[in-house]
């Protein structure tokens, strides 16, 4: 049974920052992607960023995060982060660490394991 320890959501203002942080098994012994999707109320979930669990450079974002999320790893620690800045208030979601076995056009896909998710909420 492989567990995510999620961590860091909480409410921020518009235009705040907020650092996700995900404790999970030694992803590096399978070749897939680690990182976030997001599931908020009346939308879909979106898979807005992820990395290769060896690649460090195989790095994918949605449009919709891409230039003020980042996300990094420490395959030591087996742990990911995202950094989130410039949160807007369509960035509420619950953030959901998870495994990917595949990234296209739309995101990040196919989610294999996952956590339970922290809530990001961004108002004024």
């Amino acid at each position: 049974h492989v567990q995510f320890v999620e961590s860091g959501g909480g409410l921020v203002h518009p235009g705040g920052s907020l650092r996700l942080s995900c404790e999970t098994y030694d992803f590096t012994k399978e070749y897939i992607y680690i990182g976030w999707f997001r599931q908020a109320p009346g939308k879909e979930r979106e898979g807005i960023a992820c990395i290769n669990s060896i690649q460090d450079d195989s790095i994918f974002y949605t449009d919709s995060v891409k230039g003020r999320f980042t996300i990094s790893k420490d395959n030591a620690k087996h742990t990911v982060w995202l950094q989130m800045s410039s949160l807007k208030p369509e960035d509420t979601a619950t953030y959901v660490c998870a495994t990917f076995t595949r990234v296209g056009s739309s995101g990040c896909l196919d989610t294999e394991n996952r956590g339970t998710g922290t809530l990001v909420t961004v108002s004024s």
